[in-house]
């Protein structure tokens, strides 16, 4: 059983899908689960952000403010949540909070790109798989 899940989140449907697919997973062992969920700003996010919002501490506020929902749903099932916002690029700031901390597994979205945009882009969720320590689903 896992008892610490990181849930990697950038807001979107995937993300979502992941995030509803996490709950029904740990939802009979609720009592015994923590999940972190972390979203991952990169610098162009981050700048256009600050641009939007004024400072880089209004940003922040905001970026937590997207994901407050999520929290309060999973919350509302009785499942400990918290919220961490990282800075950098996606994958390898992902990989490394993984790999840092205690979890017993990563859970990640798929965007469902086509062979080729694989393997030109590379994914987060690809990179996940290979290069986090602890086991990571996917959810499709």
């Amino acid at each position: 059983m896992f008892k610490r899940i990181l849930l990697a989140t950038d807001g979107s449907e995937h993300s979502q899908r992941a995030i509803d697919e996490t709950i029904k997973m740990v939802t009979p062992y609720k009592d015994q689960v923590t999940i972190d969920l972390v979203y991952a700003v990169d610098g162009e996010t981050s700048k256009s952000d600050v641009l939007k919002y004024g400072d880089a501490q209004t940003a922040t506020i905001k970026r937590k403010e997207k994901f407050l929902p999520t929290i309060q749903s999973i919350e509302a099932q009785e499942i400990d949540a918290d919220i961490i916002l990282l800075h950098g690029n996606p994958a390898e700031t992902i990989i490394e909070y993984a790999n840092e901390h205690d979890y017993d597994c990563v859970v990640v979205g798929s965007r469902g790109r086509n062979k080729f945009q694989t393997l030109i882009l590379g994914s987060v969720s690809h990179k996940l798989v290979k290069y986090v320590q602890a086991p990571v689903i996917v959810v499709k």
